[in-house]
């Protein structure tokens, strides 16, 4: 009875249950580890909860075993943990086998109200070192693909969120959990940023971490300046990186050593389908500093100019690249005066640092704008969070027993999920937007979401 009683009143929306508002002062039944079904909780399955009114799902995706799985896994304390396999939830872990769940029940009922789905990052996924590893540009391709055009991304909201009316049959995701890994979805930090850029818009960014590692930004510039950064990983060892890259997307780096004063290059090839590099292996040419590199004329002839070791005089190389075996001949050495070639501009780019320490570029008219990964879902920002976290955040969170959060949060005008909500007793004037719930058909829990007019 009550899941023909849902059926009807989905298929009456948006007309006939409420005037259509805002999402931050809409109010939307939401479960807490919505994966555990009746294993913690009474939840039951995910089709079941959406079914009866759920518009926030929550996953816990970890990234063990990620290179041979090529997916995330699901999970509490850790993959497959507290995971109710009840059909018709999925029998496996990945996390695309859930996440398929709720977009053919998406597409399915085109009229429901938007749904928030909370990936709950449980690792560190700043340390895989790219996206084979499981990195963040992973998890934006395993959401894409889970979801395609029903997906609102982040970067189509950036003043605020459209009516509810606006985005039914819509899904949100929302980036929750480790700190370190939804710092780095909305920027990156490094030092000694370099840039090259060819003529079809293929664009190459290294820097140092300021330790020992070298890493990679790789995209494509677009028809209004901006860059769509699609690649992010770390490739070497070392300090102070130069890149050049020529029109048929064959790349070239030197970088000095972060023990020695001694100078290395290595070979790689952009992948225009994907935006990854493929990288050759590291070879040391030279002693010196500061290295600096170009193609010439667009060939595969290069030139480098680097410091010596011990003075202020610079020495030059000529390269040869061989494409076949990724690797560069270095002849002809000797002295020169020449200026090192610019690393941080590159065919109307420019890359630097901002005044917090964060990876930016102009281009075009666009000037200063972060170096990231594409604004697929938001991102979270939770109770004692950093400010830099903050910063532009929508959505916001805390466990259900931080009522001040909740209420301060919500008379801002932020959409606010509150955890373990698990009596009456912790509802908060106004309510949370999500009263994250382990018993969402509970009466207590109903007539407290319907005296809020929750939407479905």
């Amino acid at each position: 009875m009550l899941t023909l009683l849902f059926t009807a009143l989905l298929a009456l929306q948006p007309r006939s249950i409420h005037a259509d508002q805002s999402l931050p002062s809409a109010t939307f039944r939401a479960s807490h580890n919505s994966y555990s079904g009746n294993l913690e909780g009474s939840k039951s399955t995910i089709q079941y909860q959406l079914d009866h009114g759920v518009r926030m799902i929550e996953f816990d995706i970890w990234d063990t075993n990620f290179s041979s799985n090529k997916d995330y896994s699901i999970g509490h304390t850790g993959p497959g943990n507290a995971v109710d396999h009840t059909s018709p939830n999925p029998s496996s872990n990945l996390l695309s086998d859930w996440l398929a769940v709720v977009n053919s029940w998406s597409a399915a009922n085109p009229t429901h109200a938007p749904i928030q789905m909370l990936l709950d990052i449980k690792t560190d996924l700043t340390d895989n070192a790219n996206y084979a590893a499981g990195n963040l540009a992973a998890l934006n391709q395993v959401v894409t693909d889970a979801f395609g055009s029903r997906l609102l991304w982040a970067s189509n909201a950036p003043a605020g969120l459209p009516s509810v009316d606006a985005l039914r049959g819509k899904v949100l995701v929302v980036l929750s959990g480790d700190g370190a890994s939804r710092s780095q979805y909305k920027s990156d930090t490094g030092s000694s940023p370099s840039v090259a850029r060819n003529n079809r818009g293929q664009i190459v960014e290294l820097h140092d971490d300021g330790g020992i590692n070298l890493w990679y930004w790789s995209g494509k510039v677009q028809s209004d300046g901006s860059v769509k950064w699609l690649r992010h990983g770390k490739f070497d060892t070392g300090i102070t990186p130069a890149v050049a890259i020529n029109d048929d997307g064959w790349i070239v780096e030197v970088h000095r050593s972060q023990v020695s004063q001694t100078v290395f290059s290595r070979v790689g090839r952009f992948d225009d389908q994907t935006g990854e590099i493929i990288w050759g292996s590291s070879s040391k040419y030279d002693n010196g500093v500061s290295p600096s590199v170009a193609f010439v004329d667009g060939s595969l002839t290069l030139r480098e100019i680097h410091q010596s070791q011990s003075n202020s005089q610079r020495w030059t190389w000529t390269g040869q690249l061989n494409t076949a075996a990724m690797t560069v001949t270095w002849t002809g050495n000797a002295k020169t005066s020449d200026p090192f070639y610019t690393k941080t501009e590159s065919n109307g780019v420019t890359v630097y640092k901002d005044s917090s320490s964060k990876l930016v570029y102009s281009s075009g008219s666009f000037v200063g704008k972060r170096i990231a990964y594409e604004q697929v879902a938001f991102v979270e920002f939770q109770s004692g969070n950093s400010a830099e976290l903050q910063d532009g955040a929508i959505f916001y969170a805390a466990t259900a027993s931080d009522k001040s959060f909740i209420t301060n949060a919500r008379n801002s005008g932020k959409l606010v999920r509150g955890w373990d909500f698990d009596n009456s007793t912790l509802a908060t004037t106004p309510l949370a937007n999500y009263p994250a719930t382990n018993h969402p058909y509970d009466s207590w829990y109903e007539t407290l979401v319907t005296a809020n007019k929750a939407i479905i």
